[in-house]
């Protein structure tokens, strides 16, 4: 490896960290042409694996035997149940929070009943926990009432569906597709927001519970993992716009009048890809597959032909190509949850799987066992500003 990684330059100064070497990521990566990996595994290539396959891998930096992944599932079953008094205390909440200040409050509550100040068994204990927790917080929010009694031993996404008490779902049907939005979602390099968020927070040697909250802060936010949210918002509104069966050059006309007014077109670019997400690849496909006929399928289909076509035009736009938030909503809804605040939640269940994983190396693994130093960028004085 090179010993010069990076050149900062005073251009290099205000521009969201983004591309600066700080660390290691032992469990994924990002490819700009082909995508996410976990390990040496295209992601893609683990769409039929069963989500605590693809936890093992994550936690353990390789597949596992049948009897491996088996006895990993039974540890994770016996640290499964929640104490009763977290989810009553979760159920004392404001309702009237969005849903993700509820998830990142009910983490940080998790520690006073759950915690061990142990990172590994922490993160451990909350890949087990996180789907009741989820459920409870789900459930609360939209008045659904109480949460089913957790039943571990269905399966890890087969017990959370079943906690869930959504109106009028075909459960099955359901499971699968939460299957595949959880996988995609475990983790996604080291220096995403929330990620880097969550480790910068443990580099002051916050517990697990804490430093997670903050990163589920960060995943919060339009920016970062709201965005599937908004992506699906901005389709239906395309659709009351234009209407069920519109054609291709009254998309465009819509996508070119949003620009030329200075709104935001979602779902499209990555910071670091340069073709579409393979990710979104997998999903626009699975929907085509179970769901072609749903109008907001076929929008979405047409918005990834004609938004990617417009988009291209602009030599300053470095992937004018869908990303996965332009239709995992889409697909959620299409499979029988349409409550897209609660989008960003099955995001953060998902995701605290990979940042929990990276916290366990940065605190007991890195540097040979010491752990990395805090955080603690420079930031340059700056004498002229604007009042």
């Amino acid at each position: 490896m090179a010993d010069i990684l990076f050149e900062i330059k005073v251009e290099n100064l205000e521009t969201g960290l983004r591309g600066y070497p700080c660390g290691y990521c032992t469990t994924s990566f990002v490819d700009p042409q082909k995508g996410l990996f976990y390990m040496e595994h295209p992601l893609v290539d683990l769409e039929k694996k069963e989500p605590i396959e693809v936890i093992y891998l994550l936690w353990n930096g390789r597949e596992g035997s049948k009897q491996e992944v088996e006895a990993f599932n039974q540890e994770l079953i016996k640290r499964s149940n929640c104490s009763p008094e977290l989810i009553k205390y979760i159920r004392l909440l404001p309702r009237e929070s969005h849903p993700m200040k509820l998830f990142t409050t009910a983490l940080l509550l998790a520690h006073a009943f759950e915690g061990t100040d142990n990172y590994r068994e922490d993160g451990l204990n909350i890949i087990a926990k996180v789907p009741e927790i989820a459920a409870a917080v789900i459930n609360y929010h939209a008045g659904w009432g109480e949460s089913k009694p957790s039943q571990p031993e269905l399966g890890y996404m087969e017990n959370f569906v079943n906690m869930l008490n959504v109106p009028n779902v075909n459960k099955a049907e359901l499971t699968r597709v939460l299957k595949l939005f959880n996988i995609l979602h475990y983790d996604h390099g080291g220096g995403n927001l929330s990620c880097f968020v969550g480790k910068a927070i443990a580099s002051g040697l916050e517990d697990m519970y804490g430093s997670l909250a903050g990163a589920m802060a960060a995943l919060a936010g339009p920016r970062h993992g709201k965005a599937n949210q908004d992506s699906l918002i901005f389709v239906q509104d395309l659709i009351k716009e234009l209407g069920d069966n519109v054609s291709e050059q009254k998309l465009e006309e819509s996508i070119r009048r949003r620009l030329q007014n200075n709104e935001l077109v979602f779902g499209f670019g990555h910071a670091v890809l340069r073709v579409e997400d393979p990710r979104a690849t997998l999903l626009y496909k699975v929907a085509s597959q179970y769901y072609p006929d749903i109008p907001l399928v076929k929008m979405s289909q047409l918005l990834r032909k004609v938004g990617s076509k417009v988009l291209k035009e602009n030599p300053k736009i470095s992937n004018p190509y869908a990303n996965v938030d332009a239709v995992s909503g889409i697909l959620l809804t299409a499979a029988g949850f349409p409550y897209p605040e609660y989008y960003t939640v099955l995001f953060g269940m998902a995701r605290v799987v990979g940042i929990g994983r990276q916290i366990v190396y940065e605190r007991e693994e890195a540097r040979g066992g010491k752990g990395t130093p805090i955080v603690r960028p420079s930031y340059p004085f700056k004498q002229s500003r604007k009042n």
